[in-house]
């Protein structure tokens, strides 16, 4: 829990050159083999909540988020926050500021949970409001696995 107060429970927006280095690293990675990673989408009073389970020894970049989220990380994953690179180990929620683009290294295996407030009334529309990059996403690719729960209200 120590890294989560040196976070103090909140990871910020982060600068365009550490958005690029993510970007650079993401670059690098993309010709190695590629991690299938299921998505659980829940879309419910007014909010979307996407969870992904990284696996240990995984490393993942993420899309560049573009809206505030809380993001709930559970396991023992080193993730890239702009300036530093922090531990986190067990249950941890976090808000997570608009702007970021993020490296996460899985220790052992390690479920994310992002939400966010929304009015979309479908997966799509509510991946398009948090990226600019949703063509990217896991849950887009051919092939993904996608867990849905969308329940109107």
């Amino acid at each position: 829990m120590s890294n989560v107060v040196a976070l103090e429970r909140r990871i910020p927006a982060m600068s365009n050159d550490a958005i690029a280095s993510v970007r650079a690293l993401e670059h690098s990675l993309s010709d190695m083999p590629q991690q299938k990673i299921e998505t659980h989408h829940a879309l419910h009073g007014g909010m979307y909540a996407r969870t992904i389970q990284i696996k240990a020894g995984v490393l993942l970049t993420g899309a560049e988020i573009l809206v505030p989220t809380t993001l709930i990380v559970n396991g023992d994953v080193t993730v890239y926050v702009g300036d530093q690179s922090v531990r986190l180990q067990g249950y941890c929620l976090l808000a997570a500021g608009a702007g970021r683009k993020q490296a996460f290294l899985a220790h052992e295996d390690t479920i994310l949970t992002m939400l966010f407030a929304t009015d979309a009334t479908s997966i799509e529309q509510a991946e398009n409001q948090f990226t600019n990059e949703a063509h990217m996403l896991m849950s887009r690719q051919d092939g993904a696995i996608n867990h849905f729960n969308i329940t109107g209200e």
